[in-house]
């Protein structure tokens, strides 16, 4: 497991799948071909000889003092999926993982979702006896106010991701509706990203003057950085996201933030840096594993 320290904050990436994809099955721009003329993502995001993107599937674990809190849930097991075959009736050991991490069901404080899409919501529930119940029974789940006004009646395509992974949080008296400002605590809070879908926040986390920002969908893969006008095509307002990647990478470039991609493989972050009228990642002097690939 990949772990980043941001001061007193302990970062670990938990891994449900990672997987090689045609860029373009998820950002219709990004073909094999176009994929490949652009060196500095080539071995940590994206296979140096066919192109494909490596696309992952993960949450970000963060401990902080006695609280321990999971950004973005993936896409659980045993869940139907119309429109989306390679997320539906998974059987992952993701829980086993997350509780080798330390987050298992009881030590869980707070689920925060970025958004509400099928894919960041999964493991909020588990199926017991043939029943949805919440999977952390001791947590807080943060859903944003804005993004469960435009899903509670908005349906997603990819099957009743409501019913199944949103609504018993609700029921069962564990569901807290915020604003995309929130402040967690002294070291984290949520910040406004809207565009991939109406009420889309990313997790800032700041301590001992580090810096580090969790992603969410804002951007699928790193290329999008370089050329932040190839949507992705789940983005519920592709204009409006064009101008929220635009504007992210020029406040995040050539500093010190570390950006923790949500979808990023690999080594899934690295710092912003500017050249000519557009920005690359750096994911230099991170986990040596640009040459290395597993499906675990």
């Amino acid at each position: 497991m990949q772990t980043w320290n941001i001061g007193e904050v302990k970062i670990t990436k938990v891994v449900e799948m990672e997987q090689m994809w045609p860029g373009s099955a998820v950002i219709p721009d990004a073909n094999s071909a176009a994929l490949l003329e652009h060196d500095w993502i080539l071995g940590p995001f994206a296979d140096r000889e066919n192109g494909r993107i490596r696309l992952s599937f993960h949450a970000f674990c963060i401990e902080i003092g006695d609280e321990k809190i999971v950004v973005d849930t993936c896409a659980g097991n045993d869940k139907t999926r119309p429109n989306f075959a390679a997320l539906g009736n998974l059987d992952t050991d993701f829980m086993h993982k997350m509780t080798e991490a330390g987050f298992g069901p009881d030590d869980v404080t707070a689920v925060i979702c970025t958004h509400l899409h099928v894919d960041h919501v999964g493991w909020n529930t588990q199926l017991r006896n043939g029943v949805w119940q919440p999977t952390f029974p001791k947590a807080r789940y943060l859903f944003g106010e804005t993004e469960w006004a435009h899903w509670r009646v908005e349906p997603q395509i990819y099957g009743d991701v409501v019913g199944d992974s949103i609504q018993p949080c609700i029921d069962a008296g564990l569901a807290e509706l915020v604003q995309s400002d929130m402040q967690l605590n002294d070291a984290i809070w949520l910040e406004p990203t809207p565009g991939h879908t109406p009420g889309h926040h990313s997790v800032c986390i700041s301590s001992g003057g580090q810096d580090a920002i969790i992603t969410g969908d804002l951007c699928h893969h790193p290329i999008q950085f370089e050329f932040p006008h190839w949507s992705s095509e789940p983005d519920v307002d592709k204009p409006a996201a064009i101008s929220m990647r635009r504007r992210f990478a020029e406040r995040y470039c050539d500093d010190h933030t570390l950006i923790l991609g949500t979808h990023f493989g690999g080594p899934s972050c690295g710092y912003l840096r500017s050249v000519g009228n557009s920005w690359w990642l750096d994911s230099t002097g991170f986990a040596d594993i640009n040459d290395n690939f597993s499906n675990g």
